[in-house]
């Protein structure tokens, strides 16, 4: 099976996803937001001097009489009238309970709110139970394996996609980014196997990566194997020499991402693990694809806002019905919490003077190599002339072999196209010896 289609989201991924969300919101909705206002508004509204009691479901001061009924249906001459908290779903009627009210409405009477009870209506709580639904669906889908989970399977993606990243921006091979974002316990325990290809690795990395002073100084590059003993911490080697390398000849991102695809390999191994994975999917995928759109719905949702409190101080949407502010309140409460979370794992963006630093680094490194291959140019010229065919094609590998190695990619593509092309016009014009 192919990378794209092993990753490729399939039928029951959005099945679980949904069903976890719209379930989550529905039980927060029916259960729990009812519950959660009423214990808010008992706590900011309740009277000082008397004590509030309950008429099946129905919290009020009572009357004299309401107080040898306590705990039975609610009725208009149990409660007094001045304080009453009702959040069920029953209907209620003025002559019957001293109050009118709807199936799906909730009332709240204090003298702190005015002379008037205020009417709220469950919609308006939509957002937050939107939001509650959303973090638990991410939650269980990122535990789940990724033949269930949605977020996991995106996260085991990116763990791929990143390492194809890393591949291009270095030029290194798809076994030494391996090696470079394994675990450490992992990296310490493929020494132990083999150290010669673990130094090996290593070795090829310290080549690619000679800070300029070194390459410019009169000593000459340092030599790996002077660093480098068998009684090396190699993960300590790794993260700290191998990866100081890397960012100073490369690219600081690079290391981010070499860092961030180790640690989400954590999470790979224990899915419980969320946040190394959560953060590369997050900070790699997520904050670069949909960063405008998070923006847009936070501009979109503070719009909303300003209308609904502009038609609200235009008298067209009551004082005793807020049930519309509340849901725009929390909408933008919403919007502007996913827009932070973006934003906490959006990266900084690498200093100007950096990469300027690095582009003319590697144009030197460039034009090294173009010098270099002139100069090999020239010399198979020569050897050309001679018919020293033998030769010839020891120079043809020795400079193919060289720009393999490259960490320019374009300088591997044109080393491929000129070893394809000479071997197969030597074999062609020279004699077999």
């Amino acid at each position: 099976m192919s990378v794209t289609k092993a990753y490729k989201p399939r039928f029951q991924h959005y099945v679980i996803m949904l069903a976890i969300l719209i379930g989550v919101m529905y039980w927060f909705q029916s259960a729990l937001v009812s519950e959660a206002v009423l214990m808010f508004v008992q706590s900011q509204f309740k009277p000082e001097k008397s004590e509030l009691v309950n008429f099946n479901g129905v919290w009020a001061t009572p009357s004299k009489a309401g107080e040898e009924h306590i705990g039975e249906e609610v009725q208009k001459a149990y409660i007094d009238q001045e304080y009453f908290f009702d959040f069920t779903s029953v209907e209620r009627l003025e002559k019957e309970h001293g109050y009118n009210k709807g199936a799906g409405e909730w009332i709240v009477r204090a003298p702190k709110l005015g002379e008037e009870a205020i009417v709220l209506e469950p919609y308006g709580f939509l957002p937050l139970s939107f939001i509650l639904g959303v973090l638990a669906a991410f939650l269980v889908t990122i535990i789940l394996p990724t033949s269930l989970g949605l977020v996991s399977q995106k996260v085991y993606r990116e763990v791929y996609n990143t390492k194809a990243k890393i591949r291009l921006q270095t030029g290194f091979n798809n076994d030494i980014v391996e090696v470079l974002t394994m675990r450490n316990s992992d990296l310490a325990k493929l020494f132990e196997q083999n150290p010669e290809y673990v130094k090996n690795v290593f070795r090829t990395v310290w080549n690619r990566t000679i800070p300029e002073d070194e390459r410019t100084g009169s000593n000459g590059p340092a030599a790996f194997d002077k660093f480098f003993t068998d009684d090396e911490d190699v993960a300590s080697f790794r993260n700290q020499i191998l990866l100081g390398r890397i960012k100073e000849v490369m690219s600081e991102v690079i290391v981010t991402e070499i860092e961030d695809v180790r640690a989400a390999r954590d999470y790979q191994k224990f899915h419980l693990r969320i946040f190394p994975g959560l953060r590369l999917y997050m900070v790699h995928h997520f904050s670069h694809k949909y960063s405008n759109i998070v923006t847009g719905f936070a501009y979109g949702g503070a719009a909303f806002l300003i209308i609904a409190v502009g038609i609200r101080g235009l008298k067209f949407i009551p004082a005793t019905r807020p049930s519309l502010i509340f849901f725009a309140i929390l909408m933008e409460f919403t919007m502007l919490s996913l827009l932070a979370i973006t934003l906490f794992y959006t990266e900084g963006e690498e200093r100007m003077d950096k990469m300027l630093k690095k582009m003319e680094d590697a144009s030197k490194n460039q034009l090294e190599s173009l010098n270099r291959l002139a100069t090999d140019m020239h010399s198979m010229a020569l050897a050309f002339e001679g018919g020293t065919s033998e030769l010839m094609k020891a120079k043809v590998e020795e400079a193919v072999s060289e720009y393999l190695q490259s960490q320019d990619n374009v300088q591997s593509a044109v080393a491929h196209a000129i070893r394809d092309k000479l071997v197969v016009s030597i074999n062609n014009s020279l004699p077999s010896q």
